[in-house]
């Protein structure tokens, strides 16, 4: 499991040996961008603020209820997203969102154990103490959501809704500070975080040996999203072993084997085994190899290891373009708008280095990729360009959508890197 207090978990000699991170060019990449968060600040527009007003929903809802219709209704909102990015602004306003929040507290905190900068640490507790104000009210447990009405296929999900999608970031989060300073109060948080995942959540059973769970806590909401899944499993067996309670172990293993039994015969995944989102993309079949790959790294189970294997072997050969760089879809749902995501080079940063040394092919994509983000994404204000579209860049900093995921995977490949690891 990638925390601080792993980052300098032995690595076998081949993992070694394939490690050629350019450390001095990420920690100034770093550095570039702690500035420009600092003047730029915590709050930002989202990939979501076209839909987050009033018009936004109803155009959005419209096109659910009636393609036809609807079409008519987004179109102008889709010319903005592929042309006028910097429209959000008439659309919704800036905001603070608890997954960014989550990847900045875990960035920080691995930046204070590799650099050892009091400054840092400060930096991640900040975030913390953030995260413990905004929380989802009405809930006994602490949990977090969206902070905006969320128009999707099964409906709306309203503003300060727990999502499966999010707690397991802010659960890692107080885990990498709890990590370095043991303060009890982030266990405490930990343990509640557990607990919602445990409790608060709806399971169905798919087969002898797996379930499925509902993607926030009201049941009748989506239950077959494949990573949302895999975040629950990953969430209730890191919790098992940090308490050593055996109660989130059972349930953990059912969703594990839900995301298993899901996995295609070509080796990838459907968003989500409904009938109605059979696609594949970037940064979702990204989200669930890596939380089998933290899975894996705790339990030893050898069918997250086959399942990883085949999901790599797919990830590589049909995700990426001819200069292995990332490509958004092997199915897209629909008309794609843009020709590459900030999205999917963050978590494909994330997933190399967590299977760093095991897959020569995807060791090399690690080196691609990570230049491509340091030379052409990063700007030289210190942020990172969102999208490059049909025509020309998206340029609008979300905090969301790539920017702090980016910023978190950045201090990830710099703490695994070959220099603080004594090879």
């Amino acid at each position: 499991m990638a925390t601080p207090a792993t980052v300098g978990v032995e690595l076998s000699s081949s993992r070694r040996e394939s490690s050629t991170v350019p450390e001095d060019q990420v920690r100034t990449g770093i550095r570039r961008f702690v500035a420009w968060l600092d003047h730029y600040g915590e709050v930002s527009y989202d990939f979501q603020s076209f839909y987050a007003g009033q018009l936004g929903k109803s155009a959005k809802a419209l096109y659910y209820r009636n393609r036809a219709l609807g079409a008519l209704a987004v179109s102008p909102i889709i010319f903005c997203e592929a042309f006028l990015p910097s429209a959000r602004r008439f659309f919704w306003k800036r905001q603070r969102f608890p997954i960014a929040d989550a990847h900045y507290a875990m960035g920080f905190a691995l930046l204070a154990q590799v650099l050892g900068e009091e400054h840092n640490y400060k930096r991640a507790v900040h975030f913390l103490e953030i995260l413990e104000r905004t929380r989802c009210p009405g809930y006994d447990h602490c949990c977090w959501g969206y902070p905006y009405d969320w128009v999707t296929l099964r409906g709306t999900i309203k503003e300060g809704t727990p999502l499966i999608t999010t707690v397991p970031y802010v659960y890692e989060a107080f885990k990498y500070v709890y990590d370095i300073d043991g303060d009890p109060k982030w266990q405490r948080v930990m343990r509640s975080v557990a607990d919602h995942a445990l409790l608060d959540y709806k399971d169905f059973e798919t087969s002898a040996g797996a379930s499925t769970c509902s993607y926030t806590p009201n049941p009748k909401e989506s239950v077959s999203v494949i990573n949302a899944n895999a975040y629950r499993a990953f969430l209730l067996i890191s919790a098992a072993h940090d308490f050593s309670e055996e109660k989130y172990v059972a349930v953990g293993e059912r969703n594990v084997n839900f995301v298993i039994e899901s996995q295609n015969a070509d080796g990838s995944w459907y968003y989500a085994n409904d009938g109605k989102r059979h696609f594949t993309d970037h940064f979702h079949t990204c989200f669930v190899l890596k939380a089998l790959a933290k899975i894996e790294a705790l339990t030893g189970d050898p069918k997250c290891t086959k399942a990883i294997e085949r999901g790599v072997g797919y990830y590589i050969r049909r995700l990426f373009d001819e200069r292995l760089l990332p490509k958004p879809f092997s199915r897209a749902p629909r008309l794609t708008i843009y020709r590459r995501e900030l999205y999917d080079y963050a978590e494909c940063l994330n997933l190399a280095v967590l299977l760093q040394g095991r897959f020569p092919g995807l060791d090399r994509i690690l080196r691609m990729v990570l230049d491509e983000v340091l030379t052409v994404w990063q700007r030289p204000d210190g942020s990172f360009r969102t999208r490059q579209l049909l025509l020309g860049w998206d340029q609008v900093p979300m905090h969301r959508w790539g920017q702090s995921q980016m910023f978190r995977s950045l201090c990830l490949l710099l703490s695994r890197s070959k220099n603080h690891l004594g090879a």
